[in-house]
């Protein structure tokens, strides 16, 4: 069975903050929750993914957003025994998501891309 390893972005940003102790510091109690997003309040809201494919470690995977859209997130998953979810970020012109990751004791490793992209 392969294990699996997936990390986006804010995850790891909160992985940090809790592994640090930033955690503790909550919001004032006045501060209202954030309520979560539906498709429908976002124009053109769609989640394109780049399905596992096996790459050389290290190597960039990217998924793009379609004609007109731009990312406002996304997430990658590295797939294999021991893999490392290495990067995980947007392309520099906001058009699409960069994954990429590695496995100690093999040459390749399985990167799923997901893009979060709305006009």
């Amino acid at each position: 069975m392969r294990a699996k390893t997936a990390l986006t972005a804010g995850a790891l940003a909160l992985t940090l903050a809790a592994g640090a102790g930033w955690a503790a510091q909550a919001a004032p109690e006045h501060t209202p929750a954030a309520k979560p997003v539906h498709s429908r309040a976002i124009d053109g809201y769609q989640i394109v993914t780049l399905p596992n494919a096996n790459v050389p470690n290290f190597q960039r995977r990217t998924v793009y957003c379609p004609a007109g859209k731009h990312v406002i997130g996304g997430g990658a998953e590295a797939q294999g025994a021991d893999a490392m979810l290495v990067g995980s970020f947007p392309t520099p012109d906001g058009s699409g998501w960069i994954g990429l990751g590695r496995q100690k004791a093999y040459s390749t490793v399985g990167i799923s891309v997901y893009a979060i992209c709305a006009f």
